[in-house]
């Protein structure tokens, strides 16, 4: 069905679609996908010590204010991340700020953490007792004068609502966020929250979302500063300011970060980077460009414990976890083995 609906859904502006279908989905205007994967042995897994009926995840950006995590549960979401939330409620930067590059099966964005604020978004998580492993997302206000400590205040709002907390230090719409990856801030920030979590005397995880536009020796400081500090996850990565090259559609020009198919091989070497630094020592999930099983595969392949996605979505509809993990079967089938986690990191990339 959504391959016919597709053509008119990319009529409409990109924000105007993606607040239609949060609204689709809060009023269950979307029907429930068959999931003929439910409970696969093939797919079970853990992920910070609790259950995951599967390893595909709905990456932070498509349900920003916690709004609709339950209905993508049922979709066969195994793990949902809401967010970026940020203490303070705000608007994000001017529009038009989201651009559909359908040639590249591509998006652009530069929509700043426009969100309702940390307060309004636990009140909502409160009302609405999540059906699965919920993460959430934080980072700071644009014009905060003391980024560090917003991200604070968001550890302190969600630590008893989340299963897992990701700190984003990454998104390329904040001016200067992506400062956080240097070697002082980055240790100041992570010694901060993990104090923070003493004094709160919780266990919550805490991953890390990290840019795909570092450099070798930004790989290696980050990998030494996240096992220092026992985070317990990196997600890799958010969207690319760079890797316009090959961009096809005149779209291709526009301000922002970039994500789909044109990250995905970016993307898939940084994970296979990370993998033999950690030693599976912290857990990553791997994010960019995933749209099927095959895509979903790679990444594994490449070091991946876990996947996301979300302009996968955009482009293939709300069956697509549906169609990643029927694909993605016959793939591991194939190889003959019983669980995914078999594949995790048996392939090197250069």
């Amino acid at each position: 069905m959504f391959s016919k609906l597709r053509p008119l859904i990319f009529k409409v502006d990109p924000e105007k679609a993606h607040t239609l279908a949060i609204k689709s989905l809060k009023f269950n205007l979307i029907p429930n996908v068959f999931d003929e994967s439910k409970n696969d042995p093939i797919f079970q897994t853990k992920i910070f010590d609790k259950d995951l009926d599967n390893p595909i995840g709905m990456a932070a950006g498509f349900d920003k204010n916690a709004e609709v995590y339950n209905s993508l549960f049922k979709l066969g979401f195994g793990f949902v991340e809401v967010g970026t939330i940020t203490p303070l409620k705000q608007y994000g930067n001017p529009k038009p700020r989201v651009f559909r590059l359908v040639k590249d099966e591509a998006l652009i964005n530069r929509l700043g953490f426009n969100n309702h604020g940390a307060e309004i978004v636990k009140e909502r998580i409160k009302r609405n007792n999540k059906v699965g492993l919920l993460g959430i997302n934080i980072g700071p206000n644009k014009d905060s004068n003391d980024r560090l400590n917003d991200y604070l205040i968001g550890l302190k709002t969600f630590y008893d609502e989340a299963d897992y907390i990701t700190i984003n230090i990454s998104s390329p719409n904040t001016e200067n966020l992506r400062t956080f990856h240097e070697g002082n801030k980055l240790k100041d920030l992570l010694k901060s929250i993990m104090t923070e979590k003493k004094n709160l005397k919780s266990n919550i995880p805490i991953a890390v979302k990290i840019s795909p536009d570092i450099d070798e020796n930004q790989i290696n400081l980050i990998s030494e500063i996240l096992l220092e500090c026992e985070i317990k996850a990196i997600i890799i990565s958010n969207t690319s300011e760079a890797t316009r090259d090959k961009l096809s559609d005149i779209q291709g020009h526009q301000k922002g970060g970039l994500s789909g198919k044109p990250i995905e091989e970016k993307s898939n070497i940084l994970i296979n980077r990370f993998y033999k630094l950690l030693k599976g020592k912290i857990k990553i999930i791997g994010v960019g460009g995933i749209d099927s099983g095959k895509a979903a595969y790679d990444k594994l392949a490449a070091g991946a414990d876990y996947v996301q996605l979300y302009t996968g979505m955009v482009f293939k509809g709300p069956n697509i976890a549906g169609i990643i993990k029927k694909d993605l079967k016959e793939l591991l089938i194939r190889d003959g083995v019983k669980n995914y986690t078999e594949i995790v990191g048996n392939k090197t990339l250069s």
